[in-house]
């Protein structure tokens, strides 16, 4: 291997180190939205040189969670309610769909997995955490995604999901009410799959879980 290659490969795994770093930060509120990412101060926070993270910021600003603004320079994605909304109905056809031909490949012990999250998810509602919440809701719905046969769509929901968590960080502290139906539904789901039902009625069912939470998310933007 020549040195050229060598230095490529090494260029390319610091990239994906920092790309990794940065997105992790992103998502977990680190770098919260708005968060100006200034070259300079995230080799010093991060000790890697500028190079690969240029790199990572725009593979983050090709995902969605950063952005650059004029005047300004890079800065973590700003969201507002209205975009929240269209990224949840464009993830229910989604889920919908995936959720459908995924039910064929359940057997009792997997759809007995899922009961079993979701049980979490009841009890959670007696000490209600929404940030909680929010990550058993997410383990519940890749319970039932772990068996879809389309990996394509998988890869497609899991990065929609990771920009979600961004955008909205937990939808269920704004509209709290929701959780309690969000419980209820996802049984219902889960009483379709068990029962073998038609794959037309679970893509309905499940897609619309999704659009009552983008619905209720929006009655309470609304003005009073």
């Amino acid at each position: 291997m020549s040195a050229t290659q060598k230095d490529t490969r090494s260029k390319g795994s610091k990239a994906e180190v920092s790309y990794e770093l940065l997105r992790s930060r992103i998502l977990d509120g680190t770098y919260g939205p708005g968060y100006r990412l200034v070259l300079s101060q995230l080799a010093r926070e991060t000790g890697v040189s500028t190079i690969p993270l240029r790199e990572a910021l725009r593979r983050l600003q090709s995902d969605g969670l950063v952005e650059v603004v004029r005047n300004i320079g890079a800065r973590v994605a700003v969201f507002d309610a209205a975009q929240v909304e269209h990224a949840l109905q464009v993830l229910a056809r989604l889920e919908g769909y995936a959720t459908a031909i995924s039910a064929p490949h359940m057997s009792a012990r997997h759809i007995e997995r899922s009961r079993e999250i979701n049980a979490r998810m009841a009890t959670a509602l007696e000490d209600f955490d929404p940030a909680s919440f929010t990550a058993l809701n997410r383990e519940f719905h890749f319970s039932l995604y772990e068996h879809c046969p389309d990996g394509h769509l998988v890869a497609l929901m899991e990065a929609e999901w990771a920009r979600l968590d961004h955008m909205r960080r937990s939808t269920f502290s704004h509209v709290p009410g929701r959780a309690r139906r969000s419980v209820a539904e996802h049984e219902r789901m889960l009483e379709l799959i068990a029962a073998g039902a038609p794959a037309r009625e679970i893509e309905r069912v499940a897609c619309a879980h999704k659009v009552a939470t983008a619905d209720a998310l929006h009655r309470s933007q609304a003005p009073q």
